[in-house]
C-alpha cells in the first residue's frame, strides 16, 4: 500500500480549464519525489489535493489506501503536511512559537507535548533564536523555515513543498537541501516537492514526475528523465548544467560518465584525467 496515490484525478476551476487531467501519481514510503513542469502545469493544484485542501471532481486521492473525504480531513492533514510557495499564506500568529504551536494544539495535544514538538521543530530548522519574534518582521528565508517548522510540528509522514527554494539566497537553498535530505535519511519521511530549479532536482530527488497542461507526461528516475532532452525542451524546461556538460564532452570523445551532482562530476573528471584520489 502506497502512502499517497491518485487515480484518474481530474480537476477544473471555474473557468472550466482542466488544471488536472487524469493524473495517476504514487508516493511510496521514504522517497524524495520532484514534480517539475512549466508554470500552469498543474503542480500546485495536485499538491492541494494531497491533503484535502481541494477534493477531487473526478477520480480519487488515497492516503494510506483510504479515499480523502470531508469526513477524514483531520486525519489526512496529520499525515500529510503541505508547505506553500509563499510562507505568508500560512504564517499568521503573533510570534513564531505560537505559529509553530498552532497545528499540534489543534490536534488536541496537551501543553507539554505541544511545547516539546515546538522545541523539536525549531531545533531541526535551527531557528530557536526566532521563537519570540513576530513573523512579519522576518526575512523571506526565515519565514520559509518557520512555515516548514509549523508543518513538522504536526509530525507528518509526508512533507509536501511547493517551490521550497523560492525567495531563498544560495546559502539558504543549500541549507534547505541538506535539511530535506536529512528528513528522508534520518526519519524515513517521504518528501514531495515542486521546483523550477532543475539543479535542485539532482540534489534532492530519487524520482521525478513531469507535468504539463494538467497531465503527467513522464515519470522515472533522475537519469531516465534527464535523458529525455527533447521532451523537456518541448515544455520549456532544460537539462541541468552538469549532465548537459558531461554529455557534450562525451560527444567530443571524453571517456566520462554522465554525472548529475557536483560530487559525481568531480569523481568522473578525476578518473578521466587520472588525477590522484583525495587524501
Amino acid at each position: 500500500m502506497h502512502l499517497i496515490e491518485t487515480t484518474h484525478l481530474s480537476y477544473a476551476y471555474r473557468d472550466s480549464v482542466r488544471a488536472l487531467d487524469d493524473v495517476n501519481f504514487v508516493a511510496p514510503r521514504n522517497v524524495r519525489i520532484a514534480v517539475i513542469g512549466p508554470n500552469g502545469a498543474g503542480k500546485s493544484t495536485l499538491f492541494r489535493h494531497l491533503n484535502g485542501i481541494l477534493l477531487p471532481q473526478e477520480g480519487q486521492v488515497l492516503v494510506r489506501g483510504e479515499p480523502v473525504t470531508k469526513k477524514n480531513l483531520k486525519e489526512v492533514r496529520k499525515f500529510v503536511g503541505v508547505v506553500f510557495q509563499n510562507p505568508d499564506d500560512q504564517i499568521f500568529a503573533p510570534t513564531v512559537e505560537q505559529d509553530v504551536a498552532f497545528g499540534p494544539t489543534n490536534l488536541g495535544l496537551d501543553e507539554s507535548t505541544v511545547m516539546h514538538r515546538v522545541d523539536e521543530a525549531l531545533g531541526l530548522l535551527g531557528i530557536e533564536y526566532l521563537r519570540h519574534r513576530a513573523p512579519h518582521h522576518l526575512s523571506g528565508g526565515e519565514k520559509k523555515r518557520v512555515a516548514i517548522a509549523g508543518v513538522l510540528a504536526m509530525e507528518p509522514d509526508v512533507l509536501v513543498m511547493d517551490e521550497p527554494t523560492a525567495g531563498l539566497d544560495p546559502r539558504g537553498r543549500d541549507d534547505l537541501v541538506r535539511f530535506v535530505n536529512s528528513l528522508a535519511e534520518k526519519y524515513g519521511m517521504t518528501v514531495i516537492f515542486s521546483t523550477h530549479e532543475l539543479e535542485l532536482v539532482t540534489a534532492m530527488a530519487d524520482y521525478i514526475y513531469v507535468m504539463d497542461q494538467g497531465k503527467i507526461l513522464a515519470q522515472g528516475s533522475v537519469q531516465e528523465i534527464f535523458e529525455q532532452e527533447e521532451m523537456l525542451r518541448r515544455i520549456r524546461l532544460d537539462v541541468p548544467v552538469i549532465p548537459k556538460l558531461c554529455r557534450a564532452l562525451r560527444r567530443r570523445g571524453a571517456a566520462l560518465p554522465v554525472a548529475y551532482t557536483v560530487e559525481e562530476a568531480e569523481e568522473g573528471l578525476a578518473a578521466a584525467l587520472a588525477l590522484p584520489r583525495r587524501s
